[in-house]
């Protein structure tokens, strides 16, 4: 769906000639003290499958907002590719690229830059208007999506009657309503406060459920980009040091950086049960296993129910591994 292939980002006057003529195994810094360009983003390269949250995540600094806003040349890539559905980004003319953003991508950002002067509705319905749908078409389709993200009857309201949460609602409803393949978030919860927060990833996750978009996420808190990724890039430096789904980083972080991000993270509600079983003893039953692919934490309960080991089984209900008390509270206290 989307593949980005080393994918750079120079700030700076002459920022293709340096791309161009300097080492570009030296670090951001190096290439930064000898050329005074800036190096924002530097040779990425990742996939992102269709239907799936992919999340960039990343401490202020590291790149991770500029390789987003890259994705659609809101910012000039200085090299690489960019393809979304198999048409590279970089060869589109202006007009081809003003159609991707009206029909193919959204974009809800963490500041909801809402229209003060229009109702809930009308924000909504804006982009529908500049594509030039009717006043009663994009009314009753403003309205649809509004009872999606829960806010329906406050149609007629205007931005200063809402919570930030609500205007958060409001901001994605906007991006929704027209009804694009992918949606870029650029730390769209961060502002909220923490209750708030959680809710909206909880709605965010149940609207993915029901819509299966393609999603790219970027977020600075790690606890989030589990919750939320299917799969997960690590950034520093304008560099993704790590790529993968939330179990295989938090179970095997590639150094200390991501290492470090993990330590807080309560393994038994990331891990899969096929992560951390044993092979299995002769002679046990298959009946009533766990899943391999089981979260830990789904298999608490029925391993305390009992003394003896618990199958762990495959797809197909064959025994794969097993089970137990010691291996779940091991998983729960690391």
């Amino acid at each position: 769906m989307i593949a980005a292939s080393g994918v750079w980002k120079i700030f700076g006057a002459n920022a293709e000639q340096v791309l161009d003529t300097h080492d570009r195994s030296k670090s951001r810094d190096e290439i930064q003290e000898e050329t005074g360009h800036v190096v924002a983003v530097k040779d990425v390269d990742f996939e992102v499958r269709r239907g799936e949250c992919f999340v960039v995540m990343g401490l202020s600094g590291s790149g991770k907002s500029t390789l987003l806003r890259t994705l659609t040349r809101l910012i000039e890539p200085t090299g690489g590719s960019i393809t979304i559905d198999g048409h590279d980004v970089r060869d589109l003319s202006q007009r081809e690229l003003r159609d991707l953003r009206r029909s193919k991508v959204a974009m809800v950002f963490q500041h909801f830059g809402l229209f003060p002067h229009r109702s809930v509705i009308d924000n909504i319905a804006y982009g529908l208007e500049v594509r030039g749908m009717g006043k009663v078409k994009r009314t009753e389709k403003a309205e649809e999506i509004l009872d999606l993200v829960g806010l329906g009857g406050w149609g007629e309201r205007f931005p200063r009657e809402l919570s930030g949460g609500m205007q958060q609602r409001v901001g994605l409803a906007r991006a929704m309503a027209m009804d694009p393949e992918i949606l870029f978030f650029d730390e769209p919860f961060s502002a909220l406060d923490p209750l708030i927060r959680r809710e909206m990833q909880d709605e965010l996750l149940d609207l993915q459920a029901k819509l299966q978009k393609t999603m790219v996420f970027i977020t600075h808190d790690f606890l989030e980009a589990i919750k939320m990724g299917d799969h997960i890039a690590i950034m520093k430096d304008g560099e993704i040091v790590q790529i993968g789904t939330p179990e295989e980083i938090v179970a095997a972080p590639v150094d200390d950086y991501v290492r470090e991000f993990t330590e807080d993270v309560p393994r038994y509600k990331v891990l899969s049960v096929g992560k951390v079983m044993r092979p299995a003893s002769k002679d046990l039953s298959a009946e009533g296993g766990v899943r391999s692919g089981a979260k830990i934490e789904s298999a608490i309960n029925q391993v305390a129910d009992t003394d003896s080991p618990v199958a762990v089984v495959d797809e197909a209900g064959g025994i794969v591994g097993e089970i137990d008390r010691e291996i779940i509270m091991r998983a729960m206290t690391s």
